[in-house]
């Protein structure tokens, strides 16, 4: 009778618990980041998935060239793009040179050129243009100097409310500055309390084109225009123009303030009243309207709330592992991360609207570790509003798949919003991009199945397959197809010698299923042909001696070359993004598995490697590697205050990683296909207590 009793209390504890539902805004609140200092790894973002702006400790930009080597003072949009002037007329065509793979013809791919000469100059003009622009700096006008007069930092960023509040000293005068983004139009609005009316100052720089930077040049200010278009008591509005590129800028303000020059693309705001509200609006129309502080302020508490009540939520407040915390941390943050960094009109680039990273130009096999998570955590919506510029970009990547003599799309790597092919002597030549637009269509299809669905991304997906259907080729000796000529995602390898690279096989096997899939929901034929290749696809090759799998068949010295034991650990997303196939045996992949773990090249990876590692282990019946692997103390799993993961001097934001530790949570949550338990990646040690809402499985 007892053991019922107490049987029936567990019971109704548990079922209390799960009515009683996640206190949501003390998951999000909790983990707020706090800063103390100027520290230019620290800066805080508002953003709404298009447009990012930037803050060091004042609230506002004071500082930006203090923070242009940590985590730089950003204002970045997804349509702020600009080219420098092409005299010499290089043409993208020049960019090609011919390679033969083995498909039997020649076929010509946009790569970079070592030699000196015009084909080296265009390769070079092509991969810096065009670049992302960064739209203007506001900040007090306090010189960097005086930096040491700033003191008693204290700010928060209040993700509930997408708010960051800033309260410092300044020559003995207290601060307070509120900075929100408006999240549907690109305004940030600040509200700034001080006796001292120190001077706002919005000035503008000349892009560098640099590969990785902050894109401000301040030593060029005669190569570029702010010139004032209109104003009013309360408000101007600026016209940039750099070269061929023109925007606008409109900065409103609300309490008295003098507006006047201060330079050729400088001006400033000196507030005549203790407390002054500003919003600038940063646009391509001249006659968009702004709104001020109040109206920002309030539009941006109602969307954040939304978000964080409509959305996926993950609670580890009753682990009893020390280890839950953190990972809690790094959880929320990202998920704050993403949302106003990845989630606009067009990919996002691996630092997101912060700073340029390849010329501020986006990576497309890079979209899955950015945008997967969105459809698993209960935000597809954010994923579609994304995935619409692959119909924009399909005419360019059926030109691509076309010059090459291939049927069907052939989805560029490095790109930015015209779907132009950056040059590349790796991008050009991988192929794991390829088959994402299909996964991720899935992935939204899975969270809210209809037929318009279908009837909207299927003739994408078809065409997508069609291309990888032709790009494979029939090795007749042995009856099965094989992947040749390609850079795999574990880019140390070389194009010219590889064949059979295990996640791009495993990929291929996935998305060809998929594809026919989808035909079958628009009651279409399946495609004969492609099934016969899903089924002769080429097994995953195994190294003769251990017995473990190669990271290509052609890379027989896998185990010996530390060439192919650093970078990605690519073979361990056949299973782990993908779901077990006919390609894979289970008992191969795990021992794999256990070597990579012992004996990988750790110093020699990226961000978004410990979530691969992590799927892979949950897969593979080890949780408590799954988990060892997203907290692995590494340089590049470092996750700083903002939450940004560190990577090195270079790339000191990494977005794909914050997107791929949310895929792999929810993965870790509910599951995947062909799972019954709860929490499947999650020790079952008494431990690891996690609870969750809102998450989808992944296939």
């Amino acid at each position: 009778m007892k053991k019922i009793l107490t049987l029936s209390v567990m019971l109704f504890t548990l079922t209390a618990i799960m009515a009683a539902g996640i206190d949501r805004k003390a998951v999000v609140t909790r983990n707020n980041p706090v800063v103390k200092s100027i520290d230019p790894l620290a800066s805080l973002s508002v953003g709404n998935g298009d447009f990012a702006f930037t803050v060091d400790a004042t609230g506002l930009q004071t500082f930006p060239e203090t923070y242009s080597k940590g985590v730089p003072l950003g204002t970045q949009s997804s349509w702020g793009w600009h080219s420098f002037a092409n005299p010499e007329g290089y043409k993208h065509e020049e960019t090609m040179k011919d390679y033969d793979f083995g498909h039997g013809r020649t076929e010509p791919y946009a790569t970079e050129f070592k030699e000196k000469g015009r084909q080296r100059e265009a390769s070079i003009w092509y991969r810096m243009n065009p670049h992302r622009l960064h739209l203007g700096v506001l900040g007090f006008a306090i010189d960097s100097v005086e930096q040491k007069n700033i003191s008693g930092i204290n700010q928060c960023l209040d993700m509930w409310k997408g708010e960051i509040d800033s309260r410092f000293t300044y020559k003995g005068m207290e601060h307070r500055v509120q900075t929100v983004c408006h999240p549907q139009q690109d305004i940030v609005a600040a509200k700034v309390q001080s006796a001292a009316r120190t001077p706002l100052i919005l000035r503008f720089p000349y892009p560098t084109g640099a590969h990785c930077d902050d894109a401000c040049d301040w030593n060029a200010d005669e190569k570029h225009s702010t010139d004032v278009v209109s104003q009013t008591e309360d408000e101007v509005l600026l016209k940039r123009v750099i070269d061929e590129t023109a925007y606008y800028v409109r900065l409103s303000w609300k309490g008295k303030a003098a507006l006047s020059r201060a330079g050729r693309n400088a001006f400033m705001l000196t507030p005549q009243t203790d407390k002054i509200e500003v919003a600038c609006l940063f646009t391509q129309d001249s006659g968009q309207r702004t709104v001020g502080f109040e109206a920002a302020h309030k539009a941006a508490a109602n969307r954040w709330k939304a978000y964080w009540t409509e959305g996926g939520i993950v609670d580890f407040g009753h682990c009893k592992d020390s280890r839950a915390a953190e990972l809690e941390r790094r959880v929320v943050l990202s998920q704050y991360l993403m949302a106003i960094q990845c989630a606009g009109a067009t990919p996002p680039q691996e630092t997101g609207l912060t700073y340029n990273s390849w010329f501020g130009k986006f990576h497309l096999e890079m979209i899955w570790w950015h945008q997967a998570q969105f459809a698993l955590w209960g935000h597809e919506d954010l994923l579609e509003r994304t995935l619409q510029w692959y119909f924009k970009a399909e005419d360019k990547a059926r030109g691509i798949a076309q010059r090459q003599g291939f049927d069907g799309v052939r989805w560029m790597k490095m790109t930015d919003p015209s779907a132009m092919e950056a040059p590349s002597k790796v991008g050009s030549f991988l192929i794991w991009q390829q088959p994402h637009i299909i996964y991720l269509a899935e992935l939204v299809y899975r969270a809210n199945p209809s037929a318009e669905l279908i009837k909207k991304y299927n003739p994408l997906i078809q065409e997508t397959a069609k291309f990888m259907y032709d790009f494979a080729t029939y090795d007749k000796e042995h009856d099965r197809y094989v992947l040749k000529g390609v850079i795999p995602a574990q880019e140390t390898l070389r194009a010219a010698e590889t064949v059979n690279p295990p996640f791009e096989l495993s990929y291929w096997h996935y998305g060809l299923k998929t594809a026919q899939l989808w035909r079958e929901r628009a009651g279409m034929q399946r495609v004969k042909a492609w099934d016969e290749m899903a089924d002769k696809l080429s097994v995953l090759a195994k190294d003769k001696e251990s017995g473990l799998y190669l990271a290509a068949e052609t890379a027989t010295e896998t185990y010996k070359d530390i060439r192919f034991t650093s970078d990605h650990m690519a073979v361990l997303g056949a299973v782990g993004i993908l779901p077990m196939s006919r390609l894979v045996d289970m008992s191969t992949m795990k021992s794999t598995f256990e070597w990579i773990w012992d004996n990988w090249n750790w110093n020699k990876t990226w961000g978004w490697d410990y979530p691969m590692t992590a799927m892979n282990a949950a897969r593979m019946g080890e949780p408590e590697k799954a988990v060892a692997a997203l907290l692995m103390s590494k340089r590049t799993n470092t996750y700083l205050v903002n939450g940004h993961n560190y990577q090195d001097a270079r790339l000191r934001v990494y977005l794909p990683g914050n997107g791929g530790l949310l895929t792999t949570i929810a993965m870790m949550c509910a599951g995947w296909d062909g799972t019954d338990e709860r929490n499947p990646g999650f020790p079952k040690d008494g431990n690891w207590d996690v609870r969750w809402e809102g998450l989808h499985p992944m296939p």
